[in-house]
């Protein structure tokens, strides 16, 4: 950063806090941002937006493979629009290096704000730094950023609350909390290393199942409970597949079959459900519960046909809109609101989030929460 642009940017920081002091305590349900990046948004809110200019948004997004996150992208695009900005919605297809680059070059061409949905949380660091430098904030979209201080908000679902819906359909799909004693066998998946998101599903599925666990209730046959041995890099439903199939052929036979399957999200649920048709089950065989994340509309089909089991819905139209408000707010020099300011440590600082409420989501009630909500039409599911 040039020397007059540092004396711009330590002008702001100091105006700023003359301001919150004048202000006094906010309300307890929002939280200040760090001053570098407070100061970021007030850079922008006092240039582009003084001068009448229209702020641009740019919003980083991992892959077209998910329809999640062509969902969450076209969302986001909608939302920001409604509100009078101009959009750069990019996918990266899950190349963290096509991410970084395409974060550079909005960095470049101007956005005043960055949305980002990140596709390793740890491989953003130098990036955020020249988007700090630049003077521009920064929303982490449902994935953490982690390792940066440059990080202003985070809009997201109850992370771990997912994983407690997931492993509680599975419990009373198999009526544990009626009293079933089994055992029953289930295997164990979780999402991606480098998504931080995937350790919160894990342990917040865990926190249900290990105690039936401990009691010889439920029983993990392949012996892998450990996160690192069951986790899906990139959340790949290919390489569930893969470990699924490897798991059926050393453990199991016609007369040792699988019950459950805790799926950390419905990409990888698709997968495990082949690799167990694959191996005789559903049709006429054995039809294992399988959870699942997302509602998306391969997996809601399937649960309709009686194969999956559940999944989770996250209405990412309403996380558009939460994240969508943040950028609104910094953007004019205001706080936005939050709900919690304990959780997300990303190594650095707590990031202050918003968490929004997940659904569970099988056959009894899909139809109130995906088609009569308008998320889906019955079409879309047929």
């Amino acid at each position: 950063m040039k020397r007059s642009n540092k004396l711009i940017a330590l002008f702001l920081v100091f105006t700023l806090g003359v301001a919150v002091i004048a202000a006094g305590c906010g309300s307890a349900a929002t939280t200040a941002a760090p001053a570098a990046t407070t100061a970021a948004a007030a850079g922008a809110e006092t240039t582009a937006a003084a001068a009448g200019e229209t702020l641009k948004v740019g919003i980083a997004m991992p892959t077209k493979s998910s329809a999640r996150w062509i969902a969450d992208g076209d969302n986001m695009v909608k939302v920001l629009q409604s509100l009078g900005y101009e959009t750069d919605l990019q996918y990266a297809e899950d190349v963290i290096e096509n991410q970084v680059s395409q974060i550079e070059n909005m960095i470049t061409t101007g956005a005043n704000a960055l949305v980002i949905a990140a596709i390793d949380g740890e491989a953003l660091g130098q990036v955020l730094t020249k988007a700090n430098e630049a003077g521009i904030p920064v929303v982490a979209y449902d994935r953490l950023i982690r390792g940066s201080e440059f990080v202003s908000y985070y809009a997201t679902f109850d992370n771990f609350k997912v994983g407690v819906q997931q492993a509680t359909t599975l419990v009373k799909g198999l009526k544990l909390d009626a009293g079933e004693k089994g055992p029953f066998n289930i295997e164990l998946f979780a999402g991606s290393p480098d998504d931080n998101n995937a350790y919160f599903f894990f342990d917040g599925a865990m926190s249900v199942l290990q105690p039936y666990i401990d009691s010889g209730v439920l029983v993990v046959k392949s012996g892998q409970t450990e996160f690192d041995q069951v986790a899906t890099l990139r959340w790949d439903g290919a390489t569930a597949q893969a470990r699924m199939d490897n798991i059926l052929t050393s453990t199991y036979s016609k007369d040792v079959t699988v019950d459950a399957v805790l799926s950390p999200y419905d990409g990888i649920s698709i997968g495990i459900i082949s690799a167990l048709k694959s191996a005789g089950y559903f049709g006429s065989g054995k039809r294992p519960l399988v959870s699942g994340q997302d509602a998306e509309a391969p997996s809601v089909k399937s649960i309709i046909a009686g194969e999956q089991y559940s999944t989770i819905f996250k209405d990412t139209r309403e996380l558009a809109k939460k994240a969508a408000s943040m950028i609104d707010a910094v953007l004019k020099g205001t706080e936005p609101e939050v709900n919690d300011t304990k959780t997300y440590d990303n190594g650095v600082k707590v990031v202050p989030s918003y968490l929004l409420e997940p659904v569970a989501v099988d056959i009894t009630n899909y139809q109130a929460a995906l088609i009569d909500s308008g998320y889906y039409t019955e079409a879309d599911l047929k």
